[in-house]
């Protein structure tokens, strides 16, 4: 088919072939005749056939277009449905499977949740929640996963939706007795101890040595490790300070303390992204709803 095909003329066609006369179909279309005629000879041109025929009085279809006539009004039928509004959504008979991309303290915080009330509003939809190893936009704009969770980055595209879920902020986490908790915990007493930093990069560095730099201090980092869950398990086992989401710091920090940053730090926001294409989707709609009830309802905004 020609790239540069007017696809209106299917609509053309279809009153056409319905009413086997150019006066009526163009009635039917509200055209006038001659507007009628003159699309019939660019369908004719179109299609390489006659379509419909003289004999006698009336005009009949060609064998073509006797072939096409079910076909088109079928097409008109689809194309309709695909631009109507969608109709309501039936959570009880959704069978969908979500990916959702997130990293293991948000799944950690609120995958239960989810689940749950996922189970209980439509129990054929399935969540899969994916590690989040990078920033990159790419899983989101070919259709690998459908939700992304997290802080957004330099690498995220103009065109990814974003809506803010909560925002957070770092804490320090020792296991109970540790000798820092023993009087005020002062910048300088706070950059003398051991650390462990949580970086899937590699990284060492970041905003609190940074903070601490312009006080001319710097702490001495033991340990790197990929997951904030990790860095809480070594620090509950040792004298390292650990550096965790604020919001994380529950359950997940049995045994242990937690206190603010003796320097400031910016707060991080976290969102949730997805691609333009699901804006409209009722059912991922539904799912981007669940997702910010369940951060809200655990004292987040």
């Amino acid at each position: 088919m020609p790239t540069d095909a007017d696809f209106n003329l299917l609509v053309a066609l279809n009153a056409l072939l319905s009413e086997g006369s150019v006066s009526r179909a163009a009635e039917r279309l509200g055209l006038s005749e001659s507007a009628m005629s003159r699309t019939l000879a660019r369908l004719r041109e179109t299609t390489g056939d006659e379509l419909l025929v003289r004999a006698g009085r009336a005009m009949v279809p060609t064998p073509r277009a006797a072939e096409l006539r079910e076909r088109v009004r079928d097409l008109l039928h689809e194309a309709r449905a695909v631009l109507r509004p969608a109709a309501g959504l039936d959570l009880a008979a959704l069978e969908r499977t979500f990916t959702v991309r997130a990293n293991e303290g948000f799944v950690e915080t609120f995958a239960a949740r989810l689940v749950a009330a996922v189970a209980e509003a439509a129990p054929g939809v399935r969540l899969r929640f994916a590690p989040k190893p990078d920033k990159d936009v790419r899983p989101l704009r070919e259709g690998l996963v459908d939700l992304d969770v997290g802080v957004v980055g330099g690498a995220t595209g103009p065109e990814v939706r974003v809506q803010a879920l909560f925002r957070d902020r770092f804490v320090a986490a020792v296991r109970d007795g540790h000798p820092l908790l023993e009087g005020a915990v002062t910048p300088e007493r706070y950059a003398a101890c051991g650390h462990v930093v949580t970086s899937r990069r590699g990284r060492a560095g970041g905003p609190v040595d940074e903070a601490l730099a312009a006080l001319g201090l710097a702490r001495t980092v033991v340990a790197l490790v990929p997951s904030f869950s990790a860095a809480l398990a070594v620090a509950r086992a040792s004298d390292l300070v650990a550096l965790v989401p604020e919001r994380q710091a529950g359950a997940a920090c049995a045994g242990m303390r937690t206190f603010p940053l003796p320097v400031p730090t910016a707060p991080i926001t976290v969102s949730q992204m997805w691609h333009p294409r699901l804006d409209a989707d009722a059912a991922h709609r539904w799912l981007r709803g669940l997702v910010l009830a369940a951060c809200r309802a655990q004292g987040t905004r």
